[in-house]
């Protein structure tokens, strides 16, 4: 049975990963505040992302087939964080999955873009995970796998808390009318990487809906849905509003098969459900 482990479990994508790997493979995970419920006791481990030792030791114990970072922190501490790793990992067996983000293209909304596509930031986050994808493919080459990801919705995510908070309340959400977006939830991202990692795929993936939608219009169909009216939604317009501006993960790689894609309808239904 390989070994998984998963380097921030504690968070939305991590207890979905963990809830997803727990048939079929060892799971460890690490936390920094809240440890796992999801876990027995022997398989994680309290870890700070400043710990470069104690990671250390957590691999040479585990010896991990697979290492999957959903890993937030300081990004400077987190560069360092994840060069020890692939310097750890670099003369094993093992195949190191990093979780990217939409950010590294937050230098040109003119469209969306795809896997080749170069990558350029504005944000300090985007540069960063630039940083931290160029670094770990000059270490670890083809056994890193790069898993670009969009915004993630789950039922217990802080994005649909919020919105659920805030009907409540009655107090307003802040969208924007000319911003394209794509969504993934938690539960349909850890089938996707299960399948990556079961056909042992390689290279850089951009994971998220199929379709697109303004931000306004995804909210706009969650509030209907919810039985609240469009009013509390409070339009705003990203930088120019004579413009649309798209910040969208497009994937033109043909090994995901259909039934583990999604639309936002499907991501809508499922936080409904």
């Amino acid at each position: 049975m390989e070994k998984v482990l998963i380097l921030g479990g504690s968070g939305l994508v991590g207890r979905a990963l963990i809830n997803e790997f727990k048939g079929g493979y060892e799971v460890y995970g690490t936390y920094s505040t809240t440890s796992m419920t999801s876990l027995p006791d022997d398989k994680q481990f309290q870890l700070e992302v400043q710990e470069i030792n104690k990671l250390k030791e957590i691999i040479s114990s585990i010896q991990p087939n697979i290492v999957i970072s959903c890993l937030r922190g300081e990004f400077d501490q987190q560069l360092k964080f994840h060069k020890e790793t692939a310097e750890e990992l670099r003369n094993t067996n093992s195949r190191l999955y990093y979780f990217s983000t939409t950010n590294v293209f937050d230098g040109d909304f003119s469209k969306p873009h795809i896997e080749i596509d170069v990558p350029i930031a504005e944000s300090d986050y985007g540069k960063f995970k630039i940083d931290c994808e160029n670094m770990l493919k000059d270490i670890l080459a083809d056994t890193v796998i790069i898993l670009r990801i969009p915004a993630i919705w789950g039922k217990d995510s802080p994005r649909w808390n919020m919105i659920k908070e805030n009907i409540k309340d009655a107090k307003g959400i802040d969208v924007y009318s000319n911003l394209v977006c794509n969504n993934l939830l938690d539960v349909q991202l850890a089938r996707q990487l299960r399948f990556i990692i079961e056909n042992k795929l390689k290279g850089i993936f951009h994971l998220g809906s199929v379709d697109t939608m303004t931000q306004s219009q995804f909210f706009e169909q969650v509030i209907t849905k919810l039985g609240s009216g469009r009013d509390m939604l409070k339009y705003n317009y990203y930088q120019d509003g004579s413009n649309t501006y798209y910040f969208v993960l497009k994937s033109t790689r043909d090994d995901i098969p259909e039934s583990l894609k999604s639309t936002n309808k499907d991501i809508i239904s499922y936080l409904l459900g």
